[in-house]
């Protein structure tokens, strides 16, 4: 008998926790970055303890609406790392869409790393083919 209870016993006492964990950002139609706010400051003193050299270039909502995204540049090196609204977790890695199978990550990541191709000055560049094409390709190189 108490082995038929005991699991229906520890069922409904653990319904609370499974429950509270699924619904515990629910947002009901609100924005939460209104109410929750992460600075730059904030967003480099939450991560220091992992990457003391970090520089916070941006700190923007993420795709998840319960995390901020904050774009880093540590020793040359960008990325993007995730805070969550509480600030008690860090995320790493990518967000992926399970319906469209997107990386949110990475397109955001190349939307941040974008060059005007219109403002890298051509001025002592050597041409080859047509000037006026469509379609450039530029080389970068260091003789030295």
């Amino acid at each position: 008998m108490v082995k038929k209870v005991l699991p229906i016993i520890l069922l409904l006492l653990l319904t609370p926790v499974f429950c509270g964990l699924s619904f515990g950002f629910e947002t009901k139609g609100q924005d939460c970055s209104k109410c929750h706010t992460l600075t730059a400051a904030e967003a480099k003193d939450l991560i220091k303890g992992f990457y003391p050299d970090a520089r916070i270039v941006e700190v923007a909502s993420s795709p998840l609406k319960v995390a901020w995204e904050v774009f880093v540049d540590i020793g040359g090196r960008k990325g993007i790392l995730y805070v969550d609204f509480s600030k008690k977790h860090l995320i790493l890695g990518s967000i992926v869409s399970l319906g469209d199978r997107r990386n949110l990550t990475q397109e955001r990541f190349n939307e941040l790393n974008r060059v005007d191709v219109s403002q890298i000055p051509l001025d002592d560049a050597l041409v080859m083919g047509d000037p006026k094409a469509r379609i450039r390709v530029i080389v970068f190189t260091d003789p030295d």
